[in-house]
């Protein structure tokens, strides 16, 4: 079965979810609620809304950033072996850097 690519309509944001790690390198178990932020990576993004006079008004996010995402939401999507979860633009608190 070939793979699979979701475009999303309208506002739509596609995300992959970042599932922190569970222990480090060497092996040492990390409590839970060690620095658990509900974030992921922006996959693909639709190509906007329309406003009343037909201008477009793109999605604040674009694809590759790394979003903070609401604790609920969204909608799970399973492409192949992958889980991704769909939000609109306004859903998506913000987008985190280093």
């Amino acid at each position: 079965m070939a793979a699979r690519r979701l475009i999303p309509t309208l506002n739509r944001v596609l995300v992959e979810k970042i599932v922190p790690p569970s222990k480090t390198t060497a092996g040492i178990l990390l409590p839970e609620k060690s620095s658990k932020l509900n974030s992921g990576k922006v996959v693909a993004v639709g190509p906007g809304l329309r406003d009343k006079a037909g201008n477009n008004i793109p999605a604040a996010v674009k694809e590759g950033d790394t979003v903070l995402l609401p604790e609920y939401g969204g909608t799970q999507v399973k492409l192949g072996e992958k889980e991704y979860h769909l939000y609109r633009d306004e859903d998506i608190l913000g987008t985190l850097h280093d």
